[in-house]
């Protein structure tokens, strides 16, 4: 990690949940706020963002909307828990969900990519993962989640695994949490490679 850019073009980079506190922390960010950043980079920067989510049920949207003023800064939340709504609405082809399935990087590109379409936003972000306590396997454990990342210049993913921590693993407010922390600063990472 180089002055706080993390991710490039068309690649999916791995992260732990420490990775993820140390990022924020590396940043001068603080995890309780960082909606609140958001909003107010977007705003200075005249730029706009929307969210698609599966894992996080919205809890990324609702972060946001939590401050006041998002409204101008903050398009829309499609809450896509569902591979027919992922399909039907964001426009997740149907091969990569037969495929690859919901949680993984093509799927949570596609689901940027899809609501960034819709809302005409600057920057799409979607989460899609296995929050648990169940739902995991060995393939695709409880705390495997992809966050996706789209701008009108890219479509990219980060590959979080949030179930290794001892103390919180299978915790599913943990690791929505965490998700939610990691979409939200992915916002702001765009925002400064837009601005430069």
């Amino acid at each position: 990690m180089n002055q706080g850019i993390l991710f490039g073009d068309d690649f999916v980079v791995t992260l732990t949940d420490i990775d993820i506190i140390q990022l924020l922390r590396k940043n001068n960010l603080n995890a309780d706020t960082l909606e609140e950043t958001v909003v107010e980079r977007l705003a200075n920067n005249n730029l706009h963002a929307a969210t698609a989510e599966s894992c996080t049920g919205g809890l990324v949207s609702e972060r946001i909307t939590r401050v006041s003023g998002a409204s101008s800064v903050f398009d829309c939340g499609i809450c896509s828990y569902s591979n027919e709504i992922k399909h039907k609405v964001l426009g997740v082809n149907n091969e990569t969900l037969a495929v690859l399935g919901a949680v993984s990087a093509e799927t949570a590109m596609q689901m940027a990519e899809g609501v960034r379409k819709i809302s005409g936003a600057d920057i799409g972000i979607s989460t899609t993962g296995i929050a648990g306590p169940t739902g995991g396997i060995e393939e695709k454990p409880v705390g495997l989640v992809f966050v996706g990342i789209c701008t009108k210049d890219k479509s990219y993913a980060v590959k979080l695994n949030l179930g290794g921590n001892e103390n919180m693993v299978n915790s599913r407010s943990y690791i929505r949490r965490l998700t939610s922390d990691m979409a939200l600063f992915a916002i702001i990472n765009e925002i400064h490679n837009m601005s430069k």
